[in-house]
C-alpha cells in the first residue's frame, strides 16, 4: 500500500496556525514551529487569565462594599459576618452594585446588619 501524504490537511493545518499568530513579533509569527509553540503558550496563558479575572473582580468587589461599610462606621469583616447573621443572602457583587447605585438602600441593609449583630 502507497505512503499518503497530508497535502491538504497540512496546509489548513498550518494556515489555521498561522492565523491565530497573526501579528506576533519575530519568528514566532512566521515559522510554523515557533507559531505552534507560541499559539500553545498563549492559549495556556488566555486560560489563566480568565481565572485571574475572577479573582480581580472579587477583590474589587470587596474593596468597594468595604469603603461603604467604613462610610457608616462599621468594618467589612463585621459587615459581612452580620449579612450571615440577618440571612441577607447577597453576593459581594451585588452588594458593591447597591452600594454604587443606590446608597439609600445600601443604608438600609446596614440597618439590618447592626440590629443582626
Amino acid at each position: 500500500m502507497p505512503r499518503v501524504r497530508k497535502g491538504a490537511a497540512r496546509r489548513q493545518a498550518k494556515k489555521r496556525v498561522f492565523k491565530a499568530t497573526k501579528g506576533y513579533r519575530g519568528q514566532t509569527g512566521s515559522q510554523y514551529r515557533m507559531a505552534k509553540e507560541a499559539t500553545m503558550r498563549a492559549a495556556v496563558n488566555a486560560r489563566v487569565g480568565r481565572r485571574l479575572k475572577k479573582r480581580d473582580y472579587r477583590g474589587l468587589w470587596i474593596i468597594r462594599v468595604n469603603a461603604a461599610c467604613r462610610e457608616r462606621g462599621m468594618r467589612y469583616s463585621e459587615f459581612i459576618n452580620g449579612c450571615k447573621k440577618a440571612n441577607i443572602d447577597l453576593n459581594r457583587k451585588m452588594l458593591s452594585e447597591i452600594a454604587i447605585a443606590d446608597p439609600a438602600g445600601f443604608d438600609a441593609i446596614a440597618e439590618k446588619v447592626r440590629a443582626a449583630l
